[in-house]
């Protein structure tokens, strides 16, 4: 049988281990009975156990014996299998997502079967984790193997110079936290960025280990204490509500050029990261500080973002297509290169100030303003 697509697109609309519909699953496992994009067919095709039999659709030759077992099983069934168990606080990524969270969520269901229900002990649903990661000195950009310690009974992720050292250089409370996978900003495969809250001012740390499963684990791990530390603070709420709160990735980042708060200073160029309603800016992308952020509240507060500059402003930069944000306090002036890139952030910047706030955000808003 050479040609089984037809038969096949009833039974599939997404890739099964992306789960998303920009995944076209033109793919097909004979040794799973799952059907995937092309993506990640190459994921499967790099593990010896699970990759010996994936074919495309249209173009590879099919028995008819295992056009029969890809029409009995599929991705419904298979999802009973697979992922009958996925912890909720479990990432599962999509296409978007960087090539090791991507292949360790493949790894875990189809190799190690850490989800098929048969009681098997998860190493990031343990209450203490305590290993070694590199991570970038704050000075001098070197990275350096520290021990970190993360803690569900204490609440916090620490992190020591030495092995054993008695204090910890820093003590980070796991509900302040966000970790997001950063593998071309930080230059490693299995970069990992931790932010988190320090006196008021966003903190970075760049991380990284050379085993893919090991880091993975541990931005799991940090998302379990996370969902058990919020299921305490907010005993009333459903496990919807709260998988929000967990870790995420960046809205956008890249470089605009900005001006100071009087608009008459020279427009620099920063490098920009929106984490939900708050847009930070660098000198450089892997800085430990932030050199200042803007608080993105609700439309109806007095929060705008419109294409353009104030009539008379001077525009000193390289860049020519502007971007005014109001906020209550102040306006922000940016440009960025290209009119693409203008409206991408543009969209990005109404989408935030077009939500209402949660009361958690009502007392961020109160923070910046009584620190700005």
């Amino acid at each position: 049988m050479d040609r089984p697509l037809s038969i096949f697109t009833t039974i599939a609309s997404i890739c099964f281990d992306d789960d998303s519909l920009q995944s076209d699953p033109s793919w097909g496992s004979c040794s799973l009975g799952v059907f995937i994009c092309v993506q990640c067919s190459g994921i499967h095709r790099n593990i010896p156990d699970i990759g010996m039999k994936v074919k495309s659709l249209s173009l590879s030759r099919w028995e008819d014996q295992e056009v029969k077992f890809m029409a009995e099983n599929g991705n419904e069934l298979m999802k009973h299998k697979y992922e009958a168990v996925v912890p909720v606080y479990y990432y599962k990524p999509t296409h978007k997502d960087c090539q090791v969270l991507r292949e360790q969520w493949i790894r875990a269901k189809y190799e190690r079967k850490e989800f098929t229900g048969e009681g098997k002990k998860r190493t990031y649903e343990e209450e203490t984790r305590d290993g070694m990661l590199m991570k970038r000195g704050r000075d001098n950009g070197q990275f350096l193997n520290r021990r970190f310690v993360l803690s569900e009974r204490e609440g916090t992720l620490k992190y020591f110079t030495k092995y054993d050292a008695k204090e910890p250089k820093a003590v980070i409370k796991v509900d302040s936290i966000n970790a997001a996978f950063q593998p071309e900003k930080i230059g490693n495969p299995n970069g990992l960025q931790i932010t988190y809250l320090k006196d008021y001012s966003t903190r970075n740390i760049f991380l990284y280990h050379d085993n893919a499963k090991e880091i993975v684990d541990w931005f799991n791990s940090i998302r379990a204490i996370q969902l058990h530390y919020l299921k305490v603070a907010f005993p009333g709420a459903n496990d919807a509500e709260l998988m929000p709160k967990l870790t995420r990735n960046f809205l956008k980042e890249g470089y605009m050029e900005k001006t100071g708060p009087r608009h008459t200073e020279g427009f620099k160029k920063r490098w920009f990261t929106l984490d939900h309603r708050r847009l930070m800016y660098y000198k450089d992308p892997l800085d430990a500080f932030a050199k200042g952020e803007a608080f993105l509240g609700h439309q109806d507060h007095g929060y705008s973002a419109s294409p353009g500059l104030p009539a008379g402003t001077h525009c000193n930069g390289a860049w020519q297509h502007g971007i005014t944000i109001v906020t209550p306090e102040r306006s922000f002036l940016f440009t960025c290169e290209t009119e693409v890139e203008q409206q991408d952030w543009l969209k990005h910047f109404n989408d935030v100030i077009s939500i209402q706030m949660s009361p958690q955000e009502y007392s961020m808003e109160a923070m910046f303003r009584h620190k700005h």
